[in-house]
């Protein structure tokens, strides 16, 4: 039963990181359009190229450069709260 629940987990990390990846390359296309078009034609690209191409090629880049390091600072925090607040349920006597 370990073995098909970790192959699983791999399978997933795969799937997620060909998805950044695909997401990555995607919205680099535009960036490159916005690089090499004719000066005339930057207005009508600036507003989406800064407010949604590029933010979204940094978020895919990071999370495939440090994703890991944020999927272990959110499961420590979630196993934090977890146990705070545990042992605030438990410290508090119902009073009578």
């Amino acid at each position: 039963m370990a073995t098909s629940a970790n192959a699983a987990n791999i399978v997933s990390r795969g799937i997620t990181r060909t998805v950044f990846r695909w997401i990555h390359i995607i919205f680099a296309i535009p960036i490159l359009g916005y690089i090499y078009s004719p000066f005339e034609k930057l207005p009508d690209y600036a507003p989406k190229t800064r407010y949604v191409f590029v933010p979204v090629m940094v978020l895919s880049g990071l999370w495939m450069w440090k994703g890991h390091v944020v999927r272990r600072l959110v499961s420590r925090s979630a196993q934090i709260m977890v146990q705070n607040f545990s042992q605030k349920n438990h410290s508090v006597s119902p009073k009578m």
